[in-house]
């Protein structure tokens, strides 16, 4: 049998009620959140479940929304069922202040690196991972440097021809 976005949404209703919300289909790929502290048990119904079957994660990243108080973080999880050849987009929103989330090494060995790199660039602080430290930047760097905090390019600097850019 091979399964819609419909019944995927109608089995995470059947087990979580309304704590799973938000339900999308932008391009055809179901997106749906749930609060933080349910990201083990969505991932574990996802994965465990013999219809759902979603056993590969293709990417774990993270979002800054600074417009959204309380929610400014969002952890996005791409799953992938590699049977029936579907994919689902699941996502989790924090708080900037307190990036506390859960870590999925436990369940998928590729969320190792992944969230070594999103707390990397983001500073999502994923509880119980094995190693969480820097990878990519500099273990002396105090900031988090995909976040939406600093200002863009200075349109006002001189020290540089825009000639030599094309513009």
């Amino acid at each position: 049998m091979a399964i819609s976005n419909d019944y995927i949404k109608q089995k995470l209703v059947e087990k979580f009620s309304d704590q799973v919300s938000n339900f999308e289909e932008p391009y055809g790929m179901l997106t749906f959140e749930a609060p933080r502290e349910m990201n083990l048990k969505v991932l574990n119904f996802l994965y465990d479940d013999e219809q759902l079957k979603f056993r590969f994660l293709t990417d774990l990243c993270a979002v800054h929304y600074p417009d959204n108080k309380g929610r400014e973080l969002a952890v996005v999880y791409h799953l992938h069922n590699m049977v029936d050849n579907i994919r689902v987009r699941f996502k989790v929103f924090t708080d900037i202040n307190r990036p506390d989330v859960y870590t999925a090494t436990g369940l998928f060995s590729s969320a190792n690196w992944m969230e070594r790199e999103t707390y990397d660039f983001f500073g999502v602080n994923f509880i119980g991972h094995p190693k969480l430290k820097r990878i990519l930047n500099v273990d002396e760097m105090d900031y988090f440097p995909m976040r939406k905090e600093y200002p863009l390019e200075d349109q006002t600097r001189i020290d540089k021809d825009d000639e030599m850019f094309g513009r």
